[in-house]
């Protein structure tokens, strides 16, 4: 196993917004080439994956934000609370009320190429805001010291544009904060992100494995 920096990351709490991964639901853009239940699948497998990274990272508190019922796939370690009504950006915002007083991380479900090592060393102390920018012109994680500050920070940020991330940064830096940025990573949306993630996920990736056996099945 690769030894993790012994950078000691400042979050008080690591939350993952994520959606119950139901065909039909989630990644409807990979359908197709792929079917629904296989999608589904794959989320599944993404999931999992950001799930036992959060897992592995030293903090307080990790709290899964759901939209649908917990199934298998959640480890213990967790706790679930329910995604607020509204926007993404009305989700995001309420899912900042779970924390305590100390600083918090958000991270999503799409990026299973995630890993202890590149979160514990991406954190340093002193900053009110991380950010982590997505290839598709979004974000894959958003911090904040004061998570009070969350809500009048990303209320009203369009959501789901290839401008979503910019828009969110300027955000942050108009508002005198001093953002730390992490690496970009990409988002499974499509099949070509797909194949592009799964090369850069680590060894043991379930995400990695499940697209491997489909891509084998379809030759």
């Amino acid at each position: 196993m690769t030894a993790l920096p012994r950078t000691t990351p400042p979050w008080t709490t690591l939350l993952v917004i994520a959606k119950e991964p139901v065909p039909g639901r989630v990644k409807t853009r990979l359908t197709p080439p792929y079917l629904p239940r296989e999608a589904a699948t794959l989320a599944e497998a993404a999931l999992t994956d950001t799930l036992h990274t959060v897992l592995q990272v030293p903090v307080r508190r990790r709290v899964l934000v759901l939209d649908g019922a917990p199934g298998p796939w959640l480890p213990s370690g967790f706790e679930v609370v329910p995604q607020a009504e509204g926007g993404l950006d009305e989700r995001i915002a309420a899912a900042f009320a779970h924390c305590d007083d100390g600083p918090a991380l958000l991270v999503g479900m799409d990026t299973p190429q995630l890993t202890p090592g590149l979160l514990i060393a991406a954190a340093r102390d002193g900053a009110d805001a991380w950010f982590g920018p997505a290839a598709d012109g979004g974000f894959w994680a958003l911090g904040f010291a004061d998570p009070a500050r969350a809500g009048d920070l990303v209320r009203g940020v369009p959501m789901s544009t290839d401008r979503t991330g910019p828009i969110q940064r300027r955000r942050l830096a108009d508002a005198g904060l001093l953002v730390r940025d992490l690496p970009t990573l990409r988002d499974v949306d499509t099949a070509a992100d797909a194949a592009t993630v799964a090369a850069c996920c680590p060894p043991g990736s379930r995400f990695a494995a499940t697209l491997a056996a489909y891509t084998q099945a379809a030759r």
